[in-house]
């Protein structure tokens, strides 16, 4: 393919707004392509207008798995330019999922169409994941790993935007909504209600307490992070609130990992609800475990000696608390997995104006071929 035809595929992937949702028409226009080129695809279908796509190219035993989500989040206000055209401007491309991470998908699907072009030999198989809801909950990586695709794969590359980091891994990532049910009443008659607010209080202050001063902490991850972000109560101000809400966010580590803040927040919980009226309820909105494979890996050690042809000493091996599909994908796999996450992008993703630079996306393209092709020698 020439330039044109690689930003046009990224462009029309930028077009189709699957934000949160409608990644089916993503997996369409992407088997559309493969079909093009005789390449092997199927549509996995999720719910409603959402399915993944797999597809292969290659023959053997031996696999590398590729695996790009295909949602966005929303675009938001304020853009300087539409977030549904992909816009150029000097070596930037601008538009909702530019970089995360629709033109590491991009770079994926077109990496296995040039090699199956090529007509080189590989001793094994690429397959490619392309996946939903990878921005809320990972359903997408999930389904495809309870229906065994991931079950003979022998090393995985996530196109996530790293850009010049190597990432092998990344902490996991706990949402929890605690609801607090009352009484409603007027305000000049409290007697009459039970304010919902006040236990809710008392659980986000003792939880702030907790979380806030663990000490946990992991020498490649870093510090297990809480964060209260949403709360909601009560109708208006002359009112006493019948209920109210908030939600937290959990980045953890191995050592003090998920199912540790759940028994600690269900204590919480317990202690304020045996004190008078108190009726506090908590809700697992996401629970995605941290993520560990090996930093010696073969394709760890492959795709640093790939990119390192790019970008020089910028690449290095590290570990981030973001989240990824590979909590799903490495359900059951040993620490020492062969997994790493490496893709084309800068830090503007989930931002106002995302982008991606031209020339990382083109040569993510190439970095793809060379690892597939090395990988499968």
């Amino acid at each position: 393919m020439d330039e044109a035809e690689k930003l046009n595929i990224l462009s029309k992937l930028v077009s189709i707004k699957s934000v949160n949702d409608n990644e089916k028409d993503v997996a369409e226009y992407i088997k559309g392509l493969f079909n093009d080129h005789g390449i092997f695809s199927e549509i996995i279908p999720y719910k409603g207008n959402r399915a993944n796509l797999v597809a292969e190219i290659g023959d053997g035993d031996k696999i590398l798995a590729f695996s790009g989500h295909m949602d966005t989040v929303m675009a938001g206000d304020g853009w300087t330019y539409d977030p549904f055209k992909l816009t150029e401007k000097g070596n930037e491309l601008y538009g909702r999922g530019a970089t995360d991470m629709k033109s590491g998908l991009a770079a994926m699907v077109i990496a296995m169409i040039e090699l199956k072009e090529s007509g080189v030999k590989l001793n094994g198989r690429v397959r490619l994941l392309a996946t939903i809801a990878e921005e809320v909950g990972e359903y997408g990586a999930k389904q495809l790993t309870d229906e065994g695709y991931m079950k003979d794969v022998d090393a995985l590359v996530i196109g996530e935007p790293s850009a010049y980091y190597l990432v092998y891994t990344h902490m996991g990532s706990l949402d929890i909504r605690v609801t607090s049910t009352g009484k409603a009443a007027h305000s000049s008659m409290p007697d009459e209600g039970f304010n919902a607010i006040e236990p809710l209080l008392k659980f986000l202050g003792q939880a702030t307490e907790t979380f806030k001063n663990t000490g946990a902490s992991d020498p490649e991850l870093g510090d297990f992070i809480f964060n209260i972000t949403t709360i909601e109560g009560g109708t208006q101000v002359n009112a006493i609130p019948g209920s109210a809400q908030a939600e937290m966010n959990f980045r953890t580590v191995p050592d003090y990992d998920n199912e540790k803040v759940l028994t600690k927040v269900n204590g919480i919980i317990n202690d304020i609800n045996k004190q008078s009226d108190n009726d506090l309820k908590l809700e697992i909105m996401m629970n995605l475990p941290s993520v560990k494979a090996g930093k010696n890996s073969e394709i760890i050690k492959l795709t640093e000696s790939i990119t390192r042809k790019y970008f020089g000493d910028n690449v290095q091996r590290v570990g981030i608390a973001g989240t990824t599909d590979a909590a799903m994908f490495l359900d059951g796999k040993p620490d020492d997995y062969d997994m790493v996450i490496s893709g084309p992008g800068n830090t503007t993703m989930h931002k106002i104006d995302e982008s991606v630079p031209k020339d990382m996306y083109l040569n993510f393209i190439d970095i793809y071929k060379q690892i597939a092709s090395q990988f499968l020698k």
